[in-house]
């Protein structure tokens, strides 16, 4: 099907602006925590799920979602889910209580992931194999730079105008996102009306990732309440792997991890991002705690990282469609390894220039194995599986953003007891001076041990293959 010169233009721009919020607002809350749980009278459970909550919706709705999107077409669930952004967004500043924004959070979420799981995907279907490196770079450079654009916006934002405003900000956006969508998008890829949705194998699978996802973020994971949690949402996925391998149209397509460029890049993508999503806790933790910063300045101070971000993301997909995906995210890996090694060894009196190294060090990992891997993985499939490729991709990453900051917590006590972790942890308070040497060990501890996660992904990377996985060929095409 030939489409326009400029439509793949018009795509790449409307999913870039709701790939942008959808992935701002995943992070914009998280340092202006504090204030807002003051202001509205919540407690520290209220702000565990007033951030989780975001990323749990989009993580345990991507596939479920990416499934929809295949049969009932990707370009109407994505205008869906600007309209439901933008009215959760504006419940979320009206919110009075505690569980009001919690609530409207998750509804936020929700068509945050109608958002994500659908942009890649259309972009996909828009733009040729020789530039969707490229297309699939500066997407991902708007979802990156979002998340940790939130960082500093959102401290900014909150001092300046009060928490109301985070939210309110995307009220327009998301106004002008939905009516621009609606009237420039149209369908290219085709429905697939004639399969039945997999209700069985949609409601297990939510239903056990979001028990898995309860049992590592509740307070300590290896707790015995927390392991029985775990293991009761792990039993839940052995069924849904008996279910969809039985399934004519499974919600959980597992014969996708045949393709060995899918199946080798999620399994990076999800020790990368486990460790990405570290990143931002543990060094807001460095800059506000040992080294005393505000919100505001600990905000600022993570710029130069979304400005690599921004500036080699669409770069790298140019070279991803030239060279390949296989080099490129490897090094990329070995660049973000490097980035936490450097950061396991600041001290108490490391100066701002040592944690600058290290932005710029992940800033550049981050762009060389972000595009190139997603371009590896969307590349590798067919059209009629993209939406569900594409959530199953989302899933993973999500996951590994979702269990993140617990993560980093069991990392971090195996040199200081989390009980004592949990309570400084959102503290605006610094630490007593005989603690500090030992919260600070911690922190390097757990940046070591990322570290060496970042550089076992090297080995998937490396196994995907030369070059990208051309599409498999289908029965019906786009």
């Amino acid at each position: 099907m030939k489409l326009k010169m400029d439509y793949k233009w018009v795509v790449l721009s409307v999913t870039t602006v709701g790939s942008f919020m959808a992935s701002l607002d995943s992070t914009i809350v998280t340092i202006g925590l504090p204030t807002i749980l003051k202001d509205i009278n919540a407690t520290i459970v209220h702000g565990i799920w007033i951030i989780t909550g975001y990323s749990l919706m989009m993580t345990i709705l991507a596939v479920v979602l990416g499934h929809l999107a295949d049969i009932y077409g990707r370009v109407r669930l994505y205008n869906l889910g600007f309209a439901i952004f933008t009215i959760g967004s504006l419940l979320c500043a009206l919110s009075r209580s505690g569980e009001q924004l919690v609530i409207f959070r998750l509804l936020q979420g929700s068509g945050a992931a109608l958002l994500a799981v659908n942009s890649v995907a259309i972009i996909t279907d828009a733009f040729p194999k020789e530039k969707l490196g490229m297309a699939l770079g500066t997407n991902i450079m708007a979802m990156n730079l979002g998340a940790i654009t939130g960082y500093t916006l959102g401290g900014v934002m909150i001092t300046v105008f009060g928490w109301q405003s985070i939210f309110l900000i995307n009220v327009p956006i998301g106004i002008f996102g939905t009516i621009w969508g609606y009237m420039r998008l149209r369908a290219i890829a085709t429905k697939h009306l004639d399969q039945k949705f997999d209700y069985a194998g949609s409601v297990l699978y939510c239903v056990g990732l979001t028990t898995i996802l309860l049992g590592l973020t509740l307070g300590n994971p290896l707790s015995l309440r927390n392991i029985l949690i775990i293991a009761a949402g792990l039993a839940f996925f052995v069924a849904v792997i008996f279910i969809e391998l039985r399934t004519k149209f499974p919600t959980l397509d597992l014969t996708l991890f045949k393709i060995r460029a899918f199946a080798a890049g999620n399994f990076a993508a999800f020790l990368n991002f486990l460790a990405f999503g570290c990143g931002p806790f543990l060094r807001s933790l460095y800059l506000q705690l040992i080294l005393g910063y505000s919100a505001l300045k600990t905000g600022i101070m993570l710029i130069p990282l979304e400005v690599v971000i921004f500036v080699l993301s669409p770069i790298s997909g140019r070279l991803a469609d030239r060279y390949g995906s296989r080099v490129l995210t490897s090094v990329g890996l070995a660049v973000n390894a490097a980035a936490l090694f450097w950061f396991s060894t600041l001290k108490q009196t490391s100066p701002y220039s040592a944690v600058l190294f290290s932005l710029v060090l992940f800033g550049l990992g981050s762009a060389l194995f972000g595009p190139p891997n997603i371009s590896s993985i969307m590349g590798s499939v067919p059209s009629e599986k993209r939406g569900i490729a594409n959530g199953i991709r989302m899933t993973l990453v999500m996951t590994g953003g979702v269990i993140s900051v617990p993560f980093s917590l069991l990392l971090m006590s195996l040199v200081m007891p989390y009980s004592r972790l949990s309570q400084i942890v959102g503290s605006t308070q610094l630490i007593g001076g005989n603690e500090l040497p030992l919260f600070l060990r911690s922190i390097n501890h757990a940046c070591l041990i990322l570290g060496i996660i970042v550089l076992f992904a090297i080995i998937p990377s490396m196994l995907r293959g030369k070059t990208n996985t051309p599409a498999a060929p289908s029965k019906k095409t786009d």
